[in-house]
Order: C-alpha cells, then sequence, then structure tokens
C-alpha cells in the first residue's frame, strides 16, 4: 500500500524516497492527532494522500525557486504551506491562529526536521516586514478577502496559488470589483471541478 501511495505522486511530481519518508511521519502524526483535535474532515481521513499531500505538492510545479520567501495563510494541519516546506521550500511562513493547530504544525516540523517558521496568531495580527515571492492557501477564505489579506506583502514578483473549488468563476467576478490582477485557470489534478488559481500583477483599485 505504501508503495502505492508513493508511486501515485510521483505520477505527478517527483518526490525522493527521503521526502516521501517524511511525508509519511507526518501522515501519521495526523492520523493520531486527528483524534484528539480537528485537523481536517474525518471524512477526508481514509483519501488524505490525495485529498490533502497530492493536492499540495501539486503547487509545487508553479514554483519557480523554492529559495523564494513563502507565506500560508490559514494553514490549519499544514496544507499546502508544510508539505511544500517538507518538499524544499527553504523559506515557508505558515500563519496559523489555532493554538492546538500550531502545536500540531511544531511537532511535525520536529519529527520530520522540516525548516519552517510558525506564526501562532491572526492573519490580521501577522507581524511579518517582507514581501513574499509565494502566497499560498488553502479553503481559508473567499479571493477577495484572500486578496486583502496578502496585500501588504505582495511585490510585482509576487506569485498566488490558491486552490478552489467549483465557484471558482464567481470568487474571480467578486474579487474583481476591487482588485486588478493577471490570472491563469490551472485544473486540479485532485479534484474534477476544482482548480488552483495563479495570480499575479495584484493592484488594488481605486488606489
Amino acid at each position: 500500500m505504501i508503495e502505492d501511495y508513493f508511486a501515485n505522486l510521483n505520477r505527478h511530481i517527483h518526490v525522493s524516497r527521503e521526502t516521501y519518508d517524511k511525508l509519511q511521519k507526518y501522515h501519521d502524526l495526523l492520523i493520531k492527532w486527528q483524534a484528539k483535535i480537528n485537523l481536517v474532515s474525518n471524512d477526508s481521513l481514509d483519501q488524505a494522500w490525495t485529498r490533502h499531500f497530492l493536492d499540495s505538492l501539486q503547487l509545487m510545479k508553479f514554483i519557480p525557486n523554492l529559495s523564494d520567501i513563502m507565506i500560508d495563510f490559514g494553514s490549519g494541519a499544514g496544507f499546502p504551506g508544510m508539505v511544500l516546506a517538507i518538499c524544499g521550500a527553504e523559506k515557508m511562513n505558515l500563519i496559523e491562529s489555532d493554538s492546538r493547530k500550531a502545536a500540531f504544525l511544531r511537532e511535525v516540523t520536529r519529527v520530520t526536521n522540516t525548516n519552517v517558521a510558525i506564526h501562532n496568531c491572526r492573519i490580521e495580527n501577522l507581524k511579518f516586514s517582507q514581501k513574499a515571492k509565494i502566497i499560498v492557501s488553502r479553503a481559508c477564505s473567499n479571493l477577495d478577502t484572500l486578496l486583502n489579506y496578502s496585500f501588504p506583502y505582495v511585490s510585482h514578483e509576487t506569485i498566488c496559488l490558491f486552490p478552489k473549488g467549483k465557484n471558482y468563476s464567481k470568487d474571480i467576478d467578486d474579487a474583481n470589483e476591487h482588485w486588478m490582477f493577471s490570472h491563469t485557470i490551472i485544473p486540479s489534478v485532485t479534484d474534477s471541478e476544482g482548480v488552483i488559481l495563479k495570480l499575479t500583477d495584484i493592484e488594488k483599485r481605486g488606489i
């Protein structure tokens, strides 16, 4: 079974055996902690390798440089930010307000020996003075709100990667009322109705 999971990940993006072993430890911790706190939906646990790990890993294809500063808003159980950090993102910042989830993220960091910064605070209270080259967020909020969260950390080089469900078109239309941006719609490899929104050239209307 483990070999099947490993092979399935590698059908979409190459993962070394060493990296997969770390992801396996992460998966084991997810199962263990889920019994104590609600990290992900219980219905998704049996398909965690696809619905959480592969869903996060697919973003790797759209990250030009793994040494760039990155932010994951509303990290929760660490998807996608922790997965990207385990897979080589060197300057990942995970933003999570729930103290129990932040404790889980710290344990994953310790067990997998992953270099990642965990900010246990509300996004609005984040004290981070640098611009980010990559901003990710999964199931955190609508696009308009995500862009509002992202804007203080956006430069002309920033790429936002936001996995979205089947209602992504309305999300884009609503965000267009307050924001200007270039976007690419990329089909998700884990959800036939889902997409990854890749946004660049983000500007606020009316400034």
